[in-house]
């Protein structure tokens, strides 16, 4: 056992088969919280050339994988999405997990994006993400409301601070 690294707390569920069929909502933050993607103007996220990057990373996901995408929001230093799992999608397929599915998504906008960038200063994500499995359609819709409020939030806590951790 390595005595330099933290013990990292388990991000995952350990009752639950992350190769399941159903709805996953997951969170994806950069390294060292870092704008990246672009900047919040009147509540609408405009993305910059990283941003269209992981745009199109993400939007070929199922291309690569047995899932479906659903609602997502790229935010200047982080990113909301909604994966389906459909592990009957593509029976010649391997099921791959969620944990399979955001590795993927991270490896490819990470090369692409540092395919950009001219500096030493590559682009990184944060390690793991949060995840959380969906269980019905009342709260599939509550976050897909959340997915989609989050630039707005984001516009009016920096507009009036006093708001953030009120409800904004």
């Amino acid at each position: 056992m390595n005595n330099y690294l933290p013990n990292r707390k388990r991000t995952r569920r350990k009752d639950h088969d992350y190769t399941s069929s159903g709805y996953y909502f997951i969170t994806i933050c950069i390294a060292n919280q870092k704008y990246k993607f672009g900047n919040i103007k009147n509540g609408t996220m405009v993305l910059n050339k990283y941003g269209l990057i992981l745009e199109k990373c993400w939007n070929d996901l199922p291309n690569h994988y047995n899932c479906s995408l659903d609602f997502f929001s790229i935010m200047p230093d982080h990113f909301h999405g909604i994966i389906q799992i459909n592990k009957s999608a593509k029976p010649e397929n391997v099921p791959y997990s969620l944990s399979e599915i955001v590795r993927g998504l991270k490896t490819f906008s990470s090369k692409n994006i540092n395919a950009e960038i001219r500096t030493s200063n590559k682009f990184k994500w944060q390690k793991s993400f949060y995840d959380r499995v969906i269980r019905n359609e009342k709260e599939l819709y509550q976050i897909r409301k959340y997915i989609e409020q989050n630039p707005i939030k984001w516009d009016l806590a920096n507009q009036f601070p006093e708001n953030v951790g009120n409800g904004l």
